[in-house]
């Protein structure tokens, strides 16, 4: 798994700060699903179209977030005790 984050259409990567500000933003959402539109009104910076074409991508790859037809979504799981559920295969 690639865990560098692409270069957008310019060259250039997204610096660690906005990956980290989007990734918050998806994390904290109050909906379960919400659009490139509405994740844009709800970052605290503007972020331009292809940085955040980019995060985004990236953190699909990393298994974050899931992208489909209706919006993007936070699937990305740090509970311990979850996670060795899952690993096991114990049925929830």
């Amino acid at each position: 798994m690639n865990t560098t984050p692409p270069l957008n259409k310019k060259g250039r990567s997204p610096t660690l700060n906005t990956i980290k500000m989007v990734e918050n933003t998806l994390q904290n959402m109050d909906e379960s699903i919400i659009s490139v539109a509405d994740l844009k009104r709800n970052l605290p910076k503007q972020v331009n179209h292809n940085t955040l074409t980019t995060i985004l991508e990236y953190l699909e790859e990393s298994n974050k977030i899931a992208v489909t037809i209706k919006g993007i979504t936070w699937i990305h799981n740090d509970n311990n005790v979850l996670n060795k559920a899952i690993s096991r295969g114990i049925e929830i």
